[in-house]
């Protein structure tokens, strides 16, 4: 899977945080509100490239049945990142060394989550653990 550019990301953030598909057009406007920019107004077809790139790696699927068209994340952001830890992890020869120094790095309260997840299944979690200490939350949530 791809990387994804500055750009394409803060595409996917607003796709991953709305819970309905969204234009170009307001996908652009969101932009130019979070002054991810850095002030530059951005052109709507820049827009709908970065949609269109998102869309070759199969991350953004477009509704073509209205207009104009509607774009949505294929996965959530979870999704999205367990699929990027799999791909990390399968181009290692000594996956338990990578997954050692993985652990090593993590807080407190991210291990105790861990250890909970290991222990009572993933099937069983309820989302993300976070120690009020360590990282902050992710955008629009408070740790």
């Amino acid at each position: 899977m791809a990387s994804l550019g500055d750009l394409e990301r803060a595409v996917m953030d607003l796709l991953w945080d709305s819970t309905e598909a969204q234009t170009a057009n307001s996908l652009r406007d969101a932009l130019a509100h979070s002054g991810t920019q850095d002030g530059k107004e951005l052109a709507v077809t820049t827009v709908l490239t970065v949609l269109a790139r998102l869309e070759k790696k199969d991350l953004v699927t477009r509704e073509r049945d209205t207009r104009p068209h509607r774009y949505r994340a294929v996965m959530s952001r979870e999704e999205h990142t367990v699929e990027l830890m799999n791909e990390a992890l399968g181009n290692v020869m000594d996956r338990e060394a990578v997954l050692a120094r993985f652990i090593g790095g993590i807080s407190g309260g991210e291990a105790a989550a861990l250890r909970r997840i290991l222990e009572d299944g993933p099937a069983n979690s309820t989302g993300p653990a976070r120690d009020p200490e360590s990282r902050s939350a992710p955008s629009g949530q408070t740790a």
